[in-house]
């Protein structure tokens, strides 16, 4: 049995690991990976002593303490890690407003206050009153959920800036299990300053002491994976070959594919041309992240902030790396990373963009420009899927003909699924008892 995997991202990389764990052969298993590095979006950087993680900041928790525990153990154990607190932050004017924002109303000027709570009361009642279903779009989901108030001041803004699109052009679907309904009773506690948390299942997570995240996928690539690993080598194409298929002409039993559903048209040539273009117009965005070096010795205590007004730039989250861990900066010396999303298959903005960005986060108060040591910038092409309508139609098509020919499509883009780095491991276990007992099988 000869099994390739294609990508060593999270992915690819903890499901050879636990392949290998449950015994099959390591010679057996062979990852194909285009870069000349592994760890896809879990990758780090760092640059004259600042650490960063390149396509946004990432942390480890999860409701799977088994999984979480799992991935600790691979880059070294709980040594190797720092627990934090997470408190974060929307930056709203001059004002570090709580988040969730329907948790921190009460840290808003008078008037958005009362434009939040009047319209967040407004939408419970007529929700509460009329049995009204959830809108299949998000813009309109917004304010049905949240009123008028928290739409206009931050869920509108926020959002448009993340997704770059229409906000009806998405659907609602993609916000079940994610967003949580936060009691009404908490939201008028809110208003009139009592503290209340959402979002608790995230109060604490784990971040490796050095390395950035990329320790974790370092760890995963470690031992009897690592010489499986097959760097700067790009699949080029796949062809039927008896019940396997030839890669680059190499033959291979079983295929495991973590590459973007989107490109497998330019991969497999005989995709029929319905299923073709369902992967092609699979909607996606790509993602600029600066670090920002500064000669600042402490920042607020905070995890991560979140921007969603114009006149704060075109950032939309900022994370202050060296919070998360002590190496992540020089002594004396700190960090923070700023994500700007950006529209899939479009060109990426010019250098000089990074002017812009640095403006915004100036009038926002996030840092005075004489302190910045120097930026580093890293574009990820793909970095998030966007959810339209035909999302789920074409997502169906595309993975219903992968796996009926035999190739089993994993991870974030290779089944289009917005997956953490926890549920991507969750589910390389999974499939692994799947692939183990088909091996077993014969």
């Amino acid at each position: 049995m000869k099994l390739a995997i294609l990508g060593a991202g999270i992915s690819g990389l903890s499901l050879a690991r636990f392949l290998i764990e449950d015994g099959v052969p390591a010679d057996s298993i062979h990852l194909l990976e285009a870069d000349s590095i592994v760890g896809g979006l879990c990758r780090s950087k760092t640059v004259d002593g600042f650490t960063y993680d390149v396509a946004g900041g990432h942390i480890l928790y999860s409701k799977d303490a088994g999984i979480m525990q799992w991935m600790r153990d691979c880059a070294g154990g709980d040594a190797g890690f720092v627990k934090r607190d997470r408190n974060t932050r929307i930056r709203f004017e001059d004002r570090w407003v709580n988040y969730p924002f329907e948790n921190g109303i009460g840290e808003l000027p008078p008037a958005a206050n009362f434009d939040c709570i009047r319209g967040y009361v407004h939408a419970w009642h007529a929700r509460t009153s009329d049995g009204s279903k959830a809108p299949a779009e998000f813009g309109k989901w917004i304010r049905w959920r949240f009123g008028d108030g928290i739409a206009e001041h931050f869920m509108d803004p926020y959002n448009e800036k993340v997704w770059k699109r229409d906000l009806d052009f998405l659907t609602s679907d993609w916000v079940a299990g994610r967003v949580p309904d936060a009691p009404v009773d908490d939201v008028l506690r809110s208003a009139v300053g009592i503290r209340t948390e959402g979002y608790t299942h995230q109060s604490i997570f784990y971040y490796p002491k050095a390395g950035g995240f990329q320790a974790i996928t370092d760890g995963m690539a470690g031992g009897a994976v690592g010489p499986r690993v097959r760097l700067n080598t790009r699949a080029e194409d796949m062809v039927r070959a008896g019940d396997g298929w030839r890669i680059n002409g190499e033959e291979f039993d079983l295929v495991v594919c973590t590459l973007a559903l989107d490109l497998m048209p330019k991969l497999i040539a005989d995709i029929p041309d319905g299923v073709a273009e369902a992967m092609r117009t699979l909607e996606y965005n790509g993602l600029v992240s600066y670090l920002v070096a500064l000669d600042r010795p402490e920042h607020p205590n905070y995890s991560w902030v979140y921007l969603p007004q114009a006149h704060q730039g075109p950032a939309n989250r900022l994370t202050y790396m060296s919070n998360y861990a002590e190496s992540n900066a020089p002594e004396g010396k700190t960090s923070f990373l700023i994500e700007i999303t950006w529209e899939g298959g479009k060109a990426f903005p010019e250098q000089g963009f990074q002017a812009e960005v640095l403006q915004g986060l100036e009038q926002a108060g996030m840092m005075k420009r004489d302190e910045v040591i120097f930026t580093d910038r890293h574009d990820v092409e793909r970095a998030y899927i966007v959810f339209d309508h035909k999302y789920a139609e074409r997502r169906d098509a595309a993975i219903g003909w992968l796996e009926g020919v035999g190739i089993y499509p994993h991870g974030r883009f290779g089944r289009y699924d917005y997956d953490n780095s926890d549920q991507c491991v969750i589910k390389s276990r999974a499939l692994a008892d799947r692939l183990l007992a088909k091996i077993q099988a014969g």
